[in-house]
């Protein structure tokens, strides 16, 4: 399998995080790529987005979800996306929110660039929606233990706001939360997939 990605994005890492708890990181050949300028992504995925995974076979995989709903299904299900009832609901909400969460940190690390020149009016609406986002998952049952997706997600969006602002304390507050953090930035699909600048520079 090749991943495309950028060693910047949250979501490249939320996958490269799910084949390392699913012991399925050796399977998968890292392709950096800068979404922004490299026409070859756009061959391979029509929104020019990471990641994007290209299975053996040519099929192609495109979002981070779909990307992990498959990889957790090659290795037998269940593991961390709960098959059925109520305890895969609460994964998959907890999966959208913390995605909607990191593409908001996203926009807002973009509109913060711009903003000398280019205010973005949008600005104080990404700053609601992470801080919004953090109070959620400060109330959730995050496990230091067993990792399912919920997990996965919260970790990688917490790992991103050090990455981008690493002098803003998002932990006042909220205890709980940062309790977790401690206890599981080490694990080794954590650490082993710390985020970096790319040496093709994309944007993030």
């Amino acid at each position: 399998m090749q991943l495309w990605l950028a060693f910047t994005s949250p979501f490249a890492r939320k996958v490269r995080v799910a084949a390392h708890e699913l012991g399925l990181a050796s399977e998968i050949e890292l392709v950096e790529t800068d979404p922004w300028t490299d026409p070859r992504l756009r061959a391979v995925n029509p929104l020019a987005k990471v990641p994007t995974l290209i299975l053996e076979d040519g099929e192609i995989l495109y979002e981070s979800s779909a990307i992990c709903d498959y990889l957790d299904e090659r290795a037998g299900g269940g593991r961390l996306l709960p098959r059925a009832g109520r305890e895969r609901r609460r994964v998959l909400r907890v999966q959208g929110l913390t995605d909607g969460a990191a593409t908001a940190a996203g926009r807002l690390f973009a509109a913060e660039r711009r903003a000398a020149t280019q205010p973005d009016p949008m600005t104080p609406r990404f700053e609601q929606a992470i801080a919004a986002s953090l109070d959620a998952l400060e109330t959730e049952p995050l496990s230091t233990e067993a990792f399912s997706m919920a997990e996965v997600g919260a970790a990688c969006l917490l790992g991103y706001l050090d990455f981008r602002w690493p002098e803003r304390d998002w932990h006042a507050g909220r205890p709980v939360l940062s309790d977790w953090w401690a206890a599981v930035e080490n694990r080794p699909s954590i650490a082993q997939t710390a985020h970096h600048l790319s040496t093709t520079a994309p944007r993030p």
